[in-house]
């Protein structure tokens, strides 16, 4: 079974600001084209079999600046609904509620279209789309290559990895960078993160 290379997409104003950004569409900063720009010998450098993208505007823009403009669109690979807390730093909501932990305490509840999701849920989705990844890794014989989003990227690591959900807090990924989960011994093991070409 070939590699899964997950890459987080680039730089947009809220992530550089540490705003929760679950749906809101925001496109990347001109730092965050430049971050996607510097992945393309990395993604090159790899026999691409298949990619899926998220629907958000970052990720398919991400997905266009490495170089993969035709990755097929996934609506389970689209970033946790933060519900109400969309668009509010961890700083902020820490003041309401001292202590609160994304990846254990969840978040409010949002409006009707965007309630929010536990942790538990998002780790279903992440399932689906391992399930749709291993799918397509079986049918090539190159690698996967997964365009998406911070939070939601770091539970799939966890669950690929036979983790709870919860325990996508200890995989810390920056914007711009790609992530190898491959195998040894026909174990997943984590073969590379936050990988970005050389200066």
């Amino acid at each position: 079974m070939g590699d899964l290379f997950l890459v987080r997409h680039g730089e947009t104003e809220w992530s550089r600001s540490g705003r929760h950004t679950g749906w809101t569409d925001m496109p990347l900063t001109e730092h965050g084209r430049e971050e996607a720009r510097r992945l393309v010998p990395l993604v090159r450098s790899h026999r691409i079999g298949a990619a899926f993208v998220s629907p958000l505007r970052r990720a398919r823009e991400t997905a266009e600046l490495i170089g993969i403009p035709d990755a097929r669109v996934d609506a389970d690979l689209r970033e946790w609904d933060y519900g109400g807390y969309e668009g509010v730093t961890t700083a902020e909501i820490q003041r309401s509620r001292p202590g609160w932990f994304l990846f254990t305490d969840g978040v409010a509840p949002g409006p009707p279209e965007h309630p929010g999701e536990t942790p538990e849920q998002v780790g279903e989705r992440a399932d689906r789309m391992l399930a749709k990844a291993d799918a397509a890794l079986a049918a090539t014989d190159g690698a996967v290559v997964l365009i998406a989003h911070g939070h939601f990227l770091r539970v799939l690591t966890a669950r690929r990895l036979g983790l709870p959900p919860r325990h996508g807090a200890l995989f810390q990924l920056a914007t711009g960078t790609l992530c190898n989960l491959g195998t040894e011994h026909g174990r997943p093991v984590v073969a590379g993160w936050n990988i970005r070409p050389q200066e």
